[in-house]
């Protein structure tokens, strides 16, 4: 009830004040779409496909949601000597998994432990935890993440202090030197190395034999 009377406000109050919604019924076929890939790559292209409306559009839709703090978009890391090889859309996730489990109809947790969702909606906790992490200690952090046209990504790169942290989010808890080896992209940066770590569903903290930190998403 509350996230159907949240959309209800949104749309009759907050977004007639922005933009000229036409058709509802798109729109909220589009949130709904959306939800379904937190955590992926924003391609305006196939949305509007999907939906039945121009880029265009798209376009400013997704504006409004980023304006109105119901999305979030994530730039791609580069530095020069791989800008060529990076992917240069960015990463949309939800704010709130909550807002985005109602539009995927996901009523239960156990509904969403067997959904193919189950992973993306994962990462965007993760993601929103990192992020609040730096809010709540008053810090203005830039959060990237990496993808090459080969398909080695990095869910979050963090530079702070003329230092790098690489950070692997993956709802499992056994992991080897493949799960890591998209961090290899990023060893030749000119900033200090800090920590590279695997977020996930673990019990404990543990180590990979390349150094890479196994943390407990209930660590962070």
């Amino acid at each position: 009830m509350f996230y159907s009377s949240y959309i209800t406000t949104y749309l009759e109050k907050d977004l007639k004040d922005l933009i000229n919604i036409k058709d509802e019924v798109k729109f909220i076929n589009f949130l709904k779409i959306l939800a379904s890939n937190t955590g992926e790559e924003l391609v305006y292209d196939n949305y509007s496909k999907q939906v039945g409306v121009s880029t265009n559009t798209i376009k400013s839709w997704v504006s409004v949601l980023v304006k109105t703090a119901v999305i979030y978009l994530v730039e791609p890391y580069n530095e020069e000597s791989i800008v060529k090889r990076v992917i240069k859309r960015p990463k949309m996730y939800f704010f709130d998994t909550g807002l985005a489990a109602y539009l995927c109809g996901i009523d239960s947790s156990e509904t969403l432990q067997r959904s193919f969702l189950k992973g993306r909606f994962f990462e965007t906790f993760v993601f929103n935890e990192v992020r609040k992490s730096f809010m709540n200690e008053g810090l203005m952090q830039k959060l990237y993440y990496y993808r090459d046209a080969d398909q080695n990504e990095i869910d979050l790169v963090l530079v702070r202090d003329a230092s790098m942290s690489l950070i692997e989010i993956k709802s499992g808890q056994e992991f080897n030197a493949s799960s890591t080896k998209g961090f290899k992209k990023l060893a030749d940066t000119k900033f200090n190395k800090k920590n590279n770590v695997i977020i996930c569903t673990a019990d404990k903290i543990s180590i990979l034999n390349d150094g890479t930190y196994i943390i407990p998403v209930v660590a962070i």
